[in-house]
């Protein structure tokens, strides 16, 4: 086989499996989603602006059914909780201007892989609670499926009043070229060249532009998109906030690597399709796009172990989380959030056999390192209307 065409083997096989752990298992996502609820929680002040800036400006009070889509949505609580929050802020905004709410259409889209059927006995409970909380005035809401990846075509043109996506973009559309020198390395590290530095770059600058010029077509004039991304702090793509939990989860395979559980090539063979941008690097794509207005951008941090809710204490080593909660608790935490995200992809290039020892190890060494640094994701919260 020659070797290009190998490649492009590889990189289509891990998109097939781009895809979180499925069911509601002790590693399934759905179980291990704390980190990102949490990140959806916290996202909640923003959301409510932008949902009650498009109030101001009277996009949705003149539609009789406001559309929704979650691009990215995944499977489990966390999908619902979007669609809910959303919808309690509709109800909430169209009773403080005296409007009637009007119905929804919720779009859930993620890849074909994702476990919908998850989600599909999550809607009893989802519907009761709605009109629990609301009442028959909630209007009435409509949740559909939309399978396929947001690099693509999703919706009919002008027909989305708001456009969601949380802890998603940052997944690439494929492994970019160019990273054959990135040996030993499952992602940027301190090791990596600066052409793959570049390589990772580029691609997500092709994707995200891409993404912004679809959601142009399927926007409505004045709608809205809400976006929540992992990213990095600081502008050096091989920050340590940037590669840190990836990097341990390397030195494990490499460790399995010399217990000839696997081989050399098949980890020089494997790069995630992932990407944690800065945020000048995001806002520069947008404005260079031109398609949406930034109304806003924040960040925030989330906690890697998502036990630890403490924000305030910004000290790397928080001993009393530590003495309260147990380090041991901690790094399972972690690994098992990874692992979730993780394991449908290195369970399709590595096989099977080793995985179990491989979050073994990781644990291992999540410890080691969250035993002197307390570790958190930055993350970036974008804003945008859709420019005329």
């Amino acid at each position: 086989m020659p070797e290009q065409l190998g490649q492009r083997t590889i990189k289509m096989a891990t998109i097939n499996v781009q895809h979180m752990n499925d069911g509601n298992g002790d590693s399934s996502y759905a179980s291990n989603s704390f980190l990102q609820e949490h990140a959806i929680r916290r996202a909640l002040p923003f959301l409510k602006h932008a949902i009650k800036d498009m109030a101001n400006h009277d996009v949705f009070f003149k539609n009789d059914c406001f559309m929704i889509a979650d691009l990215g949505c995944s499977s489990g609580m966390n999908t619902l909780l979007v669609a809910s929050n959303i919808i309690n802020i509709l109800h909430e905004v169209c009773h403080e201007n005296n409007r009637k709410t009007p119905q929804s259409q919720v779009c859930l889209n993620d890849l074909f892989g994702n476990d919908f059927n998850n989600l599909f006995k999550l809607l009893p409970d989802f519907y009761d609670n709605l009109k629990k909380d609301q009442g028959e005035s909630i209007g009435g809401c409509f949740v559909s499926v939309v399978p396929g990846s947001f690099y693509g075509r999703l919706f009919p043109d002008k027909s989305l009043h708001f456009v969601h996506s949380s802890y998603s973009i940052q997944w690439l559309s494929q492994v970019p070229e160019g990273l054959e020198s990135n040996k030993l390395n499952l992602y940027i590290s301190k090791t990596s060249s600066l052409n793959v530095l570049q390589a990772y770059g580029k691609q997500f600058h092709a994707d995200f532009t891409k993404f912004l010029e679809l959601r142009y077509e399927e926007i409505v004039c004045g709608g809205h998109m809400f976006i929540t991304l992992p990213g990095r702090s600081k502008v050096d793509p091989a920050s340590d906030d940037c590669w840190s939990l990836w990097d341990l989860l390397t030195k494990s395979l490499l460790e399995l690597l010399k217990e000839e559980l696997i081989r050399e090539s098949d980890i020089n063979s494997f790069n995630f399709p992932f990407y944690l941008p800065c945020e000048d690097e995001v806002r520069n794509i947008i404005q260079d796009n031109g398609s949406f207005s930034v109304d806003n951008m924040n960040v925030y941090e989330v906690n890697w172990d998502p036990d630890d809710t403490d924000y305030t204490n910004m000290d790397d080593l928080n001993l009393e989380h530590n003495h309260n909660q147990g380090i041991n608790t901690t790094m399972k935490n972690t690994a098992k959030v990874i692992r979730a995200i993780t394991e449908p992809m290195l369970t399709s290039h590595f096989g099977s056999s080793i995985i179990d020892v491989l979050y073994k190890k990781y644990e291992k060494h999540v410890e080691e390192r969250l035993a002197t640094k307390k570790t958190r994701q930055f993350t970036i919260v974008i804003s945008l209307t859709k420019n005329e």
